[in-house]
């Protein structure tokens, strides 16, 4: 039996190949993984028709100009109706936010969203995510077994950028591996 090795921190990068379509292409951070359970965020998805400015607005939440056009990501299909505040570590509240990776953090919190706007007092970064992909003991290391995912070093570049067309190429790329040459078959040697 192997060693467990924790992913938190790093990215899944979806193979081609992937059965499950709510993954296709999908570029996933790694927000907690032990060896029972994992759960991340998918980077990658807007949801329609929604931004940030009106999630605040609703919310009674001070909106800056800058976030007036921000997409709302779908972080996965687990809980799609909870919200989750991706956000640089330079900004955290003790009793919630889980803090991973290098600097990087998620809170699940309304003051999460205050802070996003908040240019003095919140993080430098920050991205709200509805819903989480998550996996239960071993499910996770199965599917990197049978080369479902491939795992990437966590880019703050790739994290919070908004060119959510091109992310999953750009992070292949950043393995090294051409997207367009990429096979849908996949296999063991």
């Amino acid at each position: 039996m192997t060693a467990f090795s924790s992913l938190t921190g790093r990215l899944l990068v979806a193979m081609p190949g992937i059965d499950d379509d709510r993954f296709r292409h999908a570029v996933i951070l790694v927000c907690a993984h032990d060896d029972e359970h994992a759960m991340g965020l998918r980077l990658d998805q807007p949801a329609p028709g929604v931004t940030l400015s009106e999630v605040l607005t609703k919310l009674d939440t001070p909106v800056s100009e800058a976030m007036a056009a921000q997409s709302v990501l779908i972080g996965g299909p687990v809980e799609r109706e909870r919200g989750f505040v991706l956000h640089t570590d330079d900004w955290t509240n003790d009793d919630v936010s889980l803090t991973f990776g290098d600097g990087l953090a998620v809170t699940g919190t309304r003051d999460a969203l205050a802070a996003m706007s908040d240019p003095d007092e919140g993080p430098r970064q920050s991205i709200l995510l509805l819903g989480y992909a998550g996996w239960g003991e071993g499910q996770l290391d199965e599917e990197l077994s049978e080369n479902v995912w491939l795992t990437a070093d966590a880019d703050p570049d790739l994290i919070f950028d908004a060119d959510y067309q091109t992310k999953w190429s750009r992070a292949l790329a950043g393995l090294g591996v051409d997207a367009a040459r990429l096979s849908a078959q996949s296999g063991r040697a």
